[in-house]
This record gives C-alpha cells, structure tokens and sequence, in this order.
C-alpha cells in the first residue's frame, strides 16, 4: 500500500499518485551476526546517525480478517509515541476528524502489530512511511477499510494513512517532512507530529540519492529503520 508519489515531472507525477508509495524493505540494516546488545550506528548520506540494531521480533505477526470494533473513547484524547531508530516521535491523533483510522492505529499499536517493522520508504523533502509487515509497500493487517478525507491538503508533520486506491486503508502510514503541497487529498490524515519532527527528518535523511523520483520501488532508504514499538496514551 503505498502513498503517492512526490511531484517531479507531470506523467510521473499521475501514475505515482495513482500507484502510491510502493517501497522496498531494502537497506543495509548491518551484519545478522552482530550483537543486537551493542550500539550499532549507521549513517545517512546526509550525515545523521541512527542506532541501526534490529529490535526484538514478535514470533509471529497476527493478520486479521475485519478491522477492529471501536475500543476508542470518543470523549478521550489519544497520543501515540513512535519509537525508532531515531529516536522517538510523538503523535496527536485526531479522533473528531478521522475517528476510523484513529480507532484502527490504536487498535494495531496495543497489539503490538508495528513493534520491529520498518520505514520501507522515505523521499527527501517530501515524506516517511512505515507500518507494512512485509516491509515492501504492499502488505497490511489482511482487512481495509474506508477512508475520512482532508480538505486542506498535509502540512510538514501530518500523519496520513497510505492507500493503494479508495477505502484501501490497512496498517501503513506515512509522515510528512517537507512538502506535499501538490498532494491530493486523497489519504486519511489521522494525526500530526506534535513533538519530533527532526526525528522524522532525520530518518527522510536515510532517503538514496540515487532513487528514482517515479519510482516508489526504488526509495528504500540507504539503511534499515526500525519502528521498535508504538505506545498509545489516553487522557
């Protein structure tokens, strides 16, 4: 399920936004022999420096065959905190808006759901995404459901569901870092990052130079980032 493609020249620009972001779980992601006990640094093209130690793995990842009842409190507030590689990034989440998605991301979060995946993509000056289980822009947590669409486009920091058309929505989610002012609004935005952003930034900073810009497939970052857990606060 990926997220649409950043503007570069027009064709592209259309068959990216009608594709999404498809990304690889690519990366370097360091020696599989090496002590995940022991700080193992990697380093962006640009120079950021992220701890590139695979988290622990569940021993196996449930998928599901609907989306999830409502656990969520409509009166309550929900904040979620999206520890990385990184670093941590806070998020407000955004029940009035999109109460669907919002239900959906606390819902995987509490299970466990995204603890060890990674962000399978990241654009330079243009967004971060993560959350899919297979790590290639295609998997999810085997349901969708229906979209809550913006009218206002996604400033720097929004958190938006990725897609791979209408009422596709699953597990996958994207930041975004710089700007999407020629994105459509047709991607569920959740949340925004109320605290870290220079940590989404310095994880976009792992985007390759050498990706195609028409290319999702091709926008695995340079090293592997890891989404260690995401925990949910509600007050």
């Amino acid at each position: 399920m990926p997220v649409p493609g950043r503007p570069v020249a027009a064709p592209a620009l259309a068959a990216a936004c009608l594709a999404l972001l498809a990304g690889c779980g690519g990366g370097s992601g360091g020696d599989e022999g090496a002590d995940r006990s022991a700080p193992y640094p990697v380093t962006s093209p640009a120079g950021s420096v992220c701890d590139g130690r695979e988290p622990a793995q569940p021993q196996s990842r449930r998928t599901y065959a609907a989306p999830p009842r409502r656990p969520i409190d409509p009166a309550a507030r929900y904040t979620a905190t999206i520890e990385t590689s990184c670093g941590d990034i806070l998020v407000a989440l955004d029940a009035r808006v999109a109460p669907v998605a919002v239900n959906n991301f606390v819902f995987l979060a509490r299970e466990g759901f995204y603890d060890g995946l990674t962000f399978h993509r990241a654009v330079a000056g243009f967004v971060i995404q993560g959350g899919d289980p297979e790590g290639t822009g295609r998997g999810g947590p085997g349901y969708i459901f229906e979209d809550e669409l913006p009218d206002d486009g996604y400033p720097p920091g929004s958190v938006a569901m990725a897609n791979a058309g209408p009422d596709t929505n699953g597990s996958q989610f994207f930041i975004v870092t710089g700007d999407a002012s020629a994105l459509p609004n047709d991607y569920t935005r959740f949340g925004r990052v109320a605290r870290g952003l220079d940590v989404a930034r310095r994880i976009e900073s792992f985007a390759d130079p050498a990706a195609d810009p028409a290319d999702p497939s091709s926008q695995a970052p340079t090293e592997t980032i890891y989404i260690e857990r995401i925990t949910i606060a509600e007050s």
